[in-house]
Parts: C-alpha cells; structure tokens; sequence
C-alpha cells in the first residue's frame, strides 16, 4: 500500500471515529468522499434517477445512526459498509415494488461519439449489454457492476460481498462467459 493510500486510511478512521461520536461535520465529510460511489452503485441497479436519490439519502441515514455499530463488528471497509446499507436497500425497494432489478440504459461514456448515427449505434450495443448483464445471475450482476463500473479491486468486492478473492474471480469469469454466450446466442453466432 502506497504511502497515500495509508494517510486516506488514517484520515478516513478518524473521521469515523469523530462522526461515531456525533461530530456531524465529520459524517458530512465521509459524505462527500463516498456519495458519488453509492449513487452510482444504486442508480445502476434501479436506473431511476429519484429514486437513486433517495436511496442515496438513506443509506446515509442509516449509516449515521449506525455508525457505533460499524465500529464494533465491522471488518469491512467503510465504503464497503455503505455499498451492503445500499445493496439491502435496493433489494428492500424491488420487494416493495415486486419488480425486476434493472441496469441503467447508459452506460455510454462522454467520449464515444458526436455523429448522432454513431451515438445510436452505440446507444444500441449498450442497451444489448445491459439486457444481457440483466440475464446473469445477481450476485454475477453485482460482481460485474462493482469491478467494471465502480472500478473495485478484487479485494473490495471480496471484503464488500464477504467471499474470498478468488471466488470473486471465479464469479467474474463465469459472468463473462456468461456474458459472451448470451451476445453470441442473440447475434446468431
């Protein structure tokens, strides 16, 4: 682990530690470095905007009120923490709603292209990829959202779903292939 890597550590711990104490601006400020990340973890899982957004709200909510209790039992990271409230969190809604968890339309990057034929090519591959990944598994479905979209290390993603590195790995491949047989099975190949 490089050396700023660690401060960010030591930094995060004492902001835990002070917002477990009730240091508000703390927890707002653990706020700001992880809520773009459990938004997007979210919003990839319900592909609705508002509802993204009050999700996100929740899973700070509950974090704040439960943050003495991370400290005690968790051996998480923090933001692997936040990602479990919101993974319950999502499962929670679709029961509510009895509806089938789905992937955001757009996985399209800024930078793909300004020809608008070219756009709704695109917007046509990305569609076909996320009805596939819809057909994986969910756990398959989670492991790809966390290693591919959120950029998690294999050993977040194992730390995260409480499984060992190389179990992520195995999950990881079998959706791929998964992945693959599904696009060629729908392309007649």
């Amino acid at each position: 682990m490089d050396h700023t890597a660690n401060v960010m550590d030591r930094t995060e711990a004492l902001l835990i530690e002070q917002a477990a104490q009730g240091d508000a601006e703390s927890f707002a400020r653990l706020y700001d470095i992880h809520v773009k990340r459990v938004y997007r973890y979210i919003f990839y899982r319900v592909s609705d905007i508002s509802v993204a957004e009050d999700l996100t709200q929740e899973v700070f909510l509950r974090g704040w009120k439960a943050l003495p209790k991370f400290r005690k039992v968790s051996n998480k990271p923090f933001v692997g923490w936040l990602l479990t409230i919101a993974h319950n969190l999502v499962i929670d809604h679709y029961r509510s709603r009895r509806m089938e968890s789905t992937l955001e339309d757009d996985i399209m990057t800024a930078d793909t292209a300004t020809d608008p034929q070219q756009m709704a090519a695109v917007g046509m591959e990305q569609k076909r990829l996320q009805e596939a990944i819809r057909q994986l598994r969910p756990e398959q479905q989670q492991v790809i959202i966390l290693r591919f979209i959120e950029g998690f290390e294999y050993s977040e993603i194992a730390a995260l779903l409480g499984k060992k590195e190389g179990a992520i790995r195995v999950i990881q491949h079998r959706a791929l292939k998964g992945l693959k047989q599904i696009l060629d099975k729908d392309t007649g190949q």
